[in-house]
């Protein structure tokens, strides 16, 4: 779709899409480009930097869309860019993000950063809004340099930060001007554990989290692990016991029980291309029943667009959420007393990254939600 097609007349958001050549960022210009108030304005890439899309992602190149180019010759003057999404490699994002956003800090760091990126911050003319689809600000300093390895660079823009779980989080995203997007492991597994650690429906101390991903959570670079003759006709666990989304999950966990939660959670690599599914092991308390969950999770979820608790009986999976913003829900009483199974199905690129990116701009200007979104899981 190019840009004549589009509704003319009405609010246009000119966007900018940094790491615009992996996975994510090629699934934030496919979104973008049929979305009905947004103009791709500026496409980056450092690896395909000097390319075209139809060089670097052939399924969009019938679109009309900007070359890639590294972000240090984008000429941001003039441009006129109202919202970037942010799908860089994470310990990145946070200088960019600092530039694009003049932030001004109170450390040596924020310091350093704000001299690297002058040039950066000094072309925008106008208030920029920054989407996050990396981890830089999904985590409080300390424990981002305790999963990370490394100092967290940016410690003023953190404290501002609203973590962008949309179902649970649209008054703060409205206001935010930096959206730290939630992982795809975490949006997984949040969405139908929040309501029912919220109203004490479970056990908050005893949440077990098995999850399955697509290969193309691991990203486009070239890795041995996710060679064909790696993944190929088997099914593996990986960062057991010390994977970064877990402290994710916790987080946003203890802030609704009011106190510190510690879940287990177990990623396993399945050979597709996407999708997660989630399922996870919950203690019932206060003598309620699976039933209890499912209908607890079909009152919070009913007028969610994106969102949906499946009856009892068959469990959702990955094929039926697949090229879709929708996170599926079913639940199922366990053979074990007083225990509840819950499965949880996504697209790791849609509802996990760009999707959910795309749903909290919506929700940033004031656009229709599902605006860009609507489009159906498909089959087969």
């Amino acid at each position: 779709m190019t840009a004549e097609s589009k509704p003319e007349g009405e609010t246009r958001l000119r966007a900018a899409i940094l790491g615009a050549s992996g996975y994510t960022g090629a699934e934030l210009v496919r979104l973008l480009a049929r979305h009905p108030r947004v103009d791709i304005a500026v496409l980056t890439a450092e690896r395909h930097a000097h390319q075209s899309v139809a060089d670097t992602l052939p399924h969009l190149q019938l679109l009309d869309l900007p070359d890639l180019l590294p972000i240090s010759e984008v000429e941001w003057s003039g441009i006129n860019i109202d919202v970037a999404f942010c799908a860089l490699p994470h310990g990145e994002t946070q200088r960019i993000v600092a530039g694009l956003l003049h932030a001004t800090g109170h450390t040596l760091v924020d310091e350093l950063i704000r001299e690297e990126t002058a040039d950066l911050g000094a072309g925008l003319d106008r208030d920029i809004k920054v989407i996050d689809l990396s981890a830089d600000f999904r985590l409080d300093p300390p424990t981002y340099a305790e999963w990370y390895g490394k100092a967290h660079q940016a410690h003023a823009l953190q404290e501002e930060a609203v973590y962008g779980l949309t179902e649970f989080a649209r008054d703060e995203v409205r206001s935010a001007r930096l959206i730290a997007c939630p992982g795809c492991y975490p949006t997984a597994a949040l969405l139908p554990l929040l309501p029912l650690v919220e109203d004490k429906l479970i056990d908050a101390s005893e949440i077990i989290i098995d999850a399955k991903s697509g290969v193309s959570g691991a990203g486009r670079a070239a890795k041995e692990a996710s060679l064909f003759a790696e993944v190929s006709e088997g099914i593996h666990a990986y960062a057991v016991g010390a994977h970064r989304h877990a402290p994710e999950v916790e987080r946003q966990l203890s802030r609704a029980h009011g106190e510190d939660v510690v879940v287990g959670f177990t990623p396993h690599l399945v050979p597709m291309n996407r999708g997660i599914l989630a399922t996870i092991y919950v203690t019932l308390t206060g003598g309620s029943t699976a039933g209890d969950v499912r209908e607890r999770l079909a009152e919070r979820f009913r007028d969610e667009p994106f969102v949906g608790v499946v009856p009892e009986g068959p469990m959702p999976a990955t094929r039926h959420v697949r090229g879709s913003n929708y996170c599926l829900i079913g639940v199922m009483q366990d053979r074990l007393p007083g225990r509840a199974i819950i499965v949880s199905v996504i697209d790791n690129l849609v509802k996990g990254a760009a999707g959910q990116a795309v749903q909290n701009m919506n929700l940033m200007w004031g656009f229709a939600e599902t605006a860009g979104l609507e489009q159906a899981p498909l089959f087969p």
